[in-house]
């Protein structure tokens, strides 16, 4: 390895012109169950062939390519974005701000895994290239914003190591999710044991309440995922757009593709009732960490929502050792289920001198407010407050 050489960067027009192998050996380098495995060549390949991104979406995919003497060394997801919609790291206030001035927000530069609010590397770099393959991508991406005329450029759900030495011109913003983490759990109720006892009485009451719906729930992954399972799961994904008053992101297309190259990488939860699926949970599988992302349902249950978003998730990473359950953005009911406020990461890039001064005082003051509410929301969760055994 010689990471002086001279590097080269490009900027192809998707992720399916860079090879596969040249792709994961940066984003996914040793194989096996990636990390994060919304980075890898086969899940953003599936966003572009299936049209969930390219023409008419917003989302239009410019990777940045790093090489040394002819190799790829460093990538990136890039998009150019057309709006602010899928990114979950809000920027709307920006953005109005930006064009009453008189300015032109959009388009603006994305590096993200669209519609989805899940922590990850954001600098994929082969190893031995972390340094300078971080380095080249912030370099080129303030360079195709310069050469553009661009308003901004921005890193979405970075990890906290790559907010580390920033160049000027770059803003570090925090916000906040909630997480399950597993403190070595043998079982769910060995997890139960570390809540209060009001609290422990109360799941358990959920989880009966929503086990009793009348039917059964099957946790399905790999081999055991047929097609008819992704048409049911399309009509739960459907009916959760509808109730929200939007319009479901991927294209009923990146589901077929998922049962061809991505089934290894998901985890199903499947609720069925008089062998009719009823309503289902889609999570992905990282290497420490299962990563809630879509529900849906076509009959309403007590409880159901809870039970296989949740409390499945918890079971099925205890039962495989898993570090963490990462259930999406939003939502302060997770807080009594076992999730706690973690601390999300994001970068923002803004050239002009005056708008980064503005936006770099607001996030000044929003890290207060959230650094505020993790405390806060910490303190009301679930869990005991001393070590002593309490009784149910």
């Amino acid at each position: 390895m010689d990471d002086t050489a001279p590097l080269e960067i490009s900027m192809p027009g998707a992720v399916a012109d860079v090879p596969a192998a040249d792709w994961d050996a940066c984003a996914n380098s040793g194989g096996g169950v990636p990390v994060d495995p919304f980075t890898t060549h086969r899940f953003l390949v599936a966003l572009e062939r299936s049209g969930s991104v390219g023409r008419g979406t917003g989302w239009d995919p410019r990777p940045l390519v790093v090489r040394a003497e002819g190799k790829v060394v460093a990538v990136a997801p890039v998009y150019l974005k057309a709006h602010s919609q899928g990114e979950y790291i809000f920027d709307h206030a920006w953005a109005d701000a930006w064009q009453r001035a008189g300015g032109r927000y959009y388009p603006k530069l994305q590096v993200a895994v669209p519609f989805t609010p899940a922590t990850g590397r954001r600098f994929l770099c082969a190893p031995g290239w972390e340094a300078a393959g971080r380095a080249a991508i912030l370099a080129g991406l303030e360079q195709v914003a310069a050469q553009n005329r661009l308003s901004s450029a921005h890193v979405t759900f970075c990890t906290e190591a790559e907010t580390e030495a920033l160049p000027a011109g770059w803003l570090h913003r925090v916000t906040q999710q909630f997480h399950w983490e597993n403190a070595g759990y043998r079982s769910y109720d060995d997890f139960l044991a570390a809540l209060s006892s009001r609290k422990r009485k109360a799941l358990r009451k959920e989880r009966a309440v929503a086990q009793a719906f009348g039917g059964t729930i099957r946790a399905l992954t790999g081999d055991d995922l047929r097609p008819a399972h992704w048409e049911a799961f399309w009509q739960f994904y459907q009916d959760t757009g509808a109730r929200k008053w939007g319009r479901p992101y991927l294209t009923r297309a990146f589901f077929d593709i998922v049962q061809d190259t991505l089934r290894d990488d998901v985890l199903l939860v499947l609720a069925e009732r008089e062998g009719r699926p009823v309503a289902g949970a889609l999570n992905f599988i990282g290497r420490e960490t299962l990563f809630g992302r879509y529900w849906g349902c076509v009959e309403d249950h007590p409880c159901l929502h809870f039970e296989l978003c949740y409390h499945q998730a918890i079971d099925w990473a205890i039962a495989r050792g898993l570090s963490r359950v990462e259930a999406g953005a939003q939502g302060e009911h997770k807080l009594a289920r076992g999730y706690l406020p973690v601390a999300v990461h994001s970068l923002h890039h803004l050239p002009d001198a005056g708008f980064q001064k503005a936006v770099a005082q607001y996030l000044a003051a929003e890290r207060a407010a959230v650094d505020e509410e993790i405390e806060v929301l910490t303190s009301y969760g679930p869990f005991r407050r001393d070590r002593e055994s309490d009784h149910d």
